[in-house]
């Protein structure tokens, strides 16, 4: 009995049960090891823990190759998850990038335009301010020959510096139509010595 029990659990081919088959088993032997004395009768009940702890064994490697299952099809839809997560963010840095370099290329063109206008307006200014000394000059210089003149004028008459001073007038007109500066304040200066003249005379005459 012994011997047939060890070569049926080890040549036996291992098949899924049916519902409570395991339970019915161990039933079975032990109902037979309780009426076999002796040794026999252990071995059905040693049989029958030994099937009861495979069974249990076995449920439980069952349940954790499920869970194993259900765990590897989380980890796969987190995986998955994640690969798409990570596409759309490297989709977002390229974009990103793409925004950067138009913006730094719009900036340096900015910046470009800036420097040329700064150049010219610099430009501009140093002509200017050559041009206002110039003309400083200029008029340093007919101050200094009115000045002269003044000093070395003589007595003519009244009607004479009168007409001095519309010719002046005319001249100046001409020059400011011309753009001539320098000729309109020429005739000016000259303008406003005959008409220091003209007071000077009236002065003189009261006198």
């Amino acid at each position: 009995m012994t011997l047939w029990l060890k070569h049926h659990l080890m040549s036996a081919t291992v098949v899924p049960l049916p519902p409570n088959s395991s339970s019915e088993t161990t039933d079975f032997l032990r109902r037979m090891a309780s009426m076999v004395s002796g040794r026999n009768g252990a071995m059905l009940l040693r049989a029958a823990s030994l099937i009861e702890s495979l069974a249990q064994r076995a449920m439980t490697a069952e349940r954790l190759y499920h869970q194993q299952l259900e765990e590897n099809a989380r980890s796969g839809e987190r995986r998955e998850a994640a690969e798409l997560a990570s596409d759309a963010m490297v989709s977002q840095i390229e974009a990103l990038r793409a925004q950067l370099a138009d913006v730094t290329a719009a900036a340096a063109t900015e910046r470009a335009a800036f420097d040329s206008e700064r150049d010219k307006l610099l430009g501009l200014m140093q002509h200017a301010e050559s041009y206002i000394g110039k003309l400083t000059t200029e008029l340093d210089g007919l101050r200094a020959s009115v000045d002269s003149f003044n000093e070395t004028v003589v007595s003519v008459p009244i009607e004479v510096l009168r007409l001095a001073r519309t010719q002046f007038d005319v001249l100046s007109e001409g020059f400011a139509r011309k753009g001539d500066v320098i000729s309109q304040a020429m005739s000016e200066i000259g303008g406003f010595a005959i008409d220091e003249a003209l007071t000077v005379k009236k002065t003189a005459d009261k006198a």
